[in-house]
């Protein structure tokens, strides 16, 4: 078997700002799985409604009282939304499915939760509350500029990747929908090994594949990690889930592992498969993040069919970081790091030049001492 190649250096302490510590002795192995965990596990006649505007509107009310996750921890009066959302569909005649969409779409944007999707043949519902009101963070114009990754970046699965001077690296991941495997890692990192640190963006990515995350994190760690806790939903309680089991990051999982600093950034509309990830970088040795809080989208998503045949997509599956905190809500950085309009004009985007004098000043401090 071919050694498992490692590619360090030390990492100074930056004053004044935070990093994760590695936690050693845990379990290893990954409990967390791709896609719907909980498909398959409700039965037809669970939520079994006629086909009216009021069956399809409890049939969905139900859905969301028993199975979705996070109600008791938003604080929402699911029982008082039901009762104004009932009675509204009352209202609406038989057979106007825009009028009962719109409906059922004002009731699941009471959740807050960009997991939640109402999908039928005409539309499909997407709440933007998460994150509107925050900065964008990111612009496509910049990044993909000569200064940057240009339009000849070299592309290893979904990873997309470019010196950007002669000591620091950029990878750009813009889903976690795309693929990559241990090959496309080890030639990026082979390509970048005489670099002092890489700068990792992941901003504006929606998620996708969980096991992608993990699978990138695993490059950055040089033991396995608990980076988090998951809980199933048991029973109809607002509160049944079923004890907490470990997620954990395991190295020995990864190809080529990359142990001198790596700078993550991040914005709001990180999310979901990429705010995991981002909340287990928190925990990487030599790892700093930058930018503003992620997005969130700390609960795995699960569909089901109302009876009118239209799919409700919501938040099924809750998901801690290792101090049991939630990260439904998103994840903030180890130092906030915005864009400028001085900045923007001369076409230079703030997050990836903090990162790249950080990784520079930490490589100085390191020769210093």
């Amino acid at each position: 078997m071919a050694r498992r190649r490692h590619i360090a250096s030390s990492w100074l302490h930056l004053p004044g700002v935070r990093r994760g510590a590695v936690m050693s002795g845990l379990k290893t192995g990954v409990v967390v799985l791709l896609t719907v965990l909980l498909a398959g596990c409700m039965r037809e006649s669970d939520f079994r409604q006629p086909n009216t505007n009021r069956g399809n509107m409890q049939a969905l009310w139900q859905l969301i009282d028993e199975r979705y996750c996070f109600l008791d921890e938003k604080g929402i009066d699911w029982e008082r939304i039901g009762r104004q959302y009932l009675a509204a569909a009352d209202t609406v005649s038989e057979g106007d499915e825009r009028a009962l969409f719109g409906l059922m779409a004002s009731m699941l944007d009471s959740l807050r939760d960009g997991h939640v999707n109402l999908y039928s043949p005409f539309d499909v519902s997407r709440n933007k509350a998460w994150y509107e009101g925050y900065p964008d963070n990111y612009d496509d114009e910049i990044v993909y500029s000569d200064r940057y990754l240009g339009d000849d970046y070299h592309l290893a699965g979904g990873l997309q990747y470019r010196h950007i001077d002669d000591s620091v690296g950029l990878i750009r991941y813009p889903s976690f929908q795309t693929a990559f495997g241990l090959s496309n890692m080890n030639y990026v990192l082979h390509h970048f090994i005489d670099c002092k640190g890489i700068i990792l963006d992941v901003r504006d990515n929606g998620g996708g594949f969980l096991d992608y995350s993990y699978r990138l994190a695993a490059t950055f760690f040089d033991e396995a990690v608990c980076v988090g806790y998951i809980r199933h939903k048991t029973g109809a309680g607002h509160a049944d889930f079923s004890p907490e089991e470990q997620m954990t990051v395991d190295p020995s999982q990864a190809g080529t592992r990359w142990l001198r600093p790596v700078v993550v950034l991040c914005n709001r509309n990180t999310y979901s498969a990429a705010n995991h990830f981002v909340n287990a970088m928190r925990y990487a040795p030599n790892c700093l993040i930058i930018g503003c809080r992620t997005g969130g989208g700390g609960g795995l998503p699960m569909s089901y069919e109302l009876p009118n045949g239209w799919i409700v997509r919501f938040s099924a599956v809750p998901m801690t970081d290792r101090d049991r905190q939630s990260i439904e809500d998103g994840i903030e950085p180890h130092l906030r790091v915005d864009y400028t309009d001085a900045a923007v004009a001369l076409g230079e985007d703030r997050l990836i030049e903090t990162a790249r004098q950080i990784i520079l000043k930490a490589y100085q401090n390191n020769e210093t001492n």
